[in-house]
């Protein structure tokens, strides 16, 4: 009898273990907390819808059905919180991360899941310090900075007519690095900066910059740095009496400003820049995932979901392709992605992991909302 109990025990335990093996780990790190945690839980829910789907799809790799985990964490938009947070996943031997949501995050954390050999795709981080490290693990699926902010210098001369442009960063390496990119490119279109500032990602009053900046009669003002700085940066613009342009990244692209501005925002007043754009029958697409998302969690887009969700499934399509869930397995696999079908449209990666023929939508805000002007590739 003894016996048997002790097999009947050891065939639990080995179910068990056979079980465990069959838990694909995937991590997903961005703000939770913070000025930005509406952005962070916007990727968080992009993550998770993806989760959700291939769960119920029933998945296998390598010839066994497997179960994905989210692991999710918050880095605050802290480069040290950051690391910390990239650390605790690869101590959880996660088979790859989605993630972070910053370049200030995703540059420092992306050496720690190179050591660990894991493989990291960030849905949003566009410093092109953090494609050019080396580094065989990284990845992401916006197009960069060079890009982003090269393409609003010129948009703003060209378009906008801007002559006398003020920059303002808030010294992040996705401010600063946008902010510049931005600088040069319309410096070289003819356009004259008047001055640079710089500011932070945590504050809230700027009248002592705007002042400055209003003195040098600025056709616009372009700000490097994120939504919640940008609406109240706006706010205070109108205070003041300051009639120009804002310009911006991705950061202050969201369908938050208009809000976060204390709904100040006057027609054809702000001009930004989206990583990323789809035209054509992927607009269908694209629409479709979004309301999608909006059936599952009851809230509207606001950024980025749509690329951590395609991130996801990219990684699981190498996953499914290499039969293995092992990073150093499946790494090789994802490196070599050309022509994967996300809502996003079609993503590929580049010898650095950048995504190739990354795509740019500009955008004003009419009425209060975001009204798309244009996709340039």
């Amino acid at each position: 009898m003894k016996q048997q109990l002790s097999l009947v025990t050891l065939a639990v335990a080995f179910s068990g273990a056979a079980f465990a093996q069959e838990v694909v780990k995937i991590g997903h790190v961005a703000p939770m907390s913070g000025a930005i945690a509406h952005l962070g839980k916007d990727n968080e829910y992009g993550a998770r819808l993806a989760i959700e789907e291939l769960n119920a799809k029933g998945i296998s790799i390598g010839g066994k059905k497997v179960k994905f985990e989210l692991l999710a964490e918050d880095d605050a938009a802290d480069p040290k919180q950051g690391a910390a947070a990239a650390q605790k996943l690869a101590d959880q031997k996660v088979s790859g991360v989605v993630g972070h949501l910053n370049s200030g995050t995703s540059i420092p954390a992306s050496k720690i899941y190179s050591d660990a050999g894991i493989p990291q795709i960030s849905p949003s981080a566009t410093n092109p310090k953090y494609t050019r490290q080396g580094y065989k693990t990284t990845f992401r699926v916006v197009a960069d900075d060079v890009h982003l902010g090269g393409t609003l210098g010129r948009y703003a001369v060209q378009k906008l007519g801007a002559k006398n442009i003020a920059v303002i960063d808030d010294r992040t390496a996705y401010g600063q690095g946008v902010a510049d990119e931005f600088q040069k490119a319309a410096k070289a279109a003819g356009a004259t900066i008047v001055g640079r500032e710089f500011t932070t990602d945590k504050a809230t009053d700027f009248t002592a910059i705007l002042t400055t900046i209003k003195g040098k009669k600025p056709d616009a003002i372009f700000f490097g740095g994120m939504d919640a700085v940008a609406g109240p940066m706006i706010k205070q613009m109108k205070a003041l009496g300051l009639n120009a342009k804002l310009m911006g990244g991705d950061g202050i692209c969201t369908g938050a400003l208009f809000k976060l501005s204390g709904e100040t925002i006057v027609d054809n007043q702000v001009f930004c820049a989206e990583a990323g754009g789809v035209e054509g029958p992927q607009e269908k697409v694209l629409n479709d995932f979004k309301a999608k998302y909006k059936k599952r969690f009851n809230t509207d887009v606001q950024l980025y979901a749509p690329y951590v969700y395609d991130a996801v499934n990219v990684m699981v399509a190498a996953m499914v392709k290499a039969n293995s869930s092992d990073p150093a397995k499946y790494l090789p696999v994802l490196a070599k992605t050309s022509d994967y079908k996300g809502v996003t449209g079609d993503i590929g990666f580049d010898e650095k992991g950048d995504v190739k023929n990354g795509a740019l939508t500009l955008y004003s805000y009419k009425g209060g909302s975001k009204i798309n002007l244009a996709v340039v590739r």
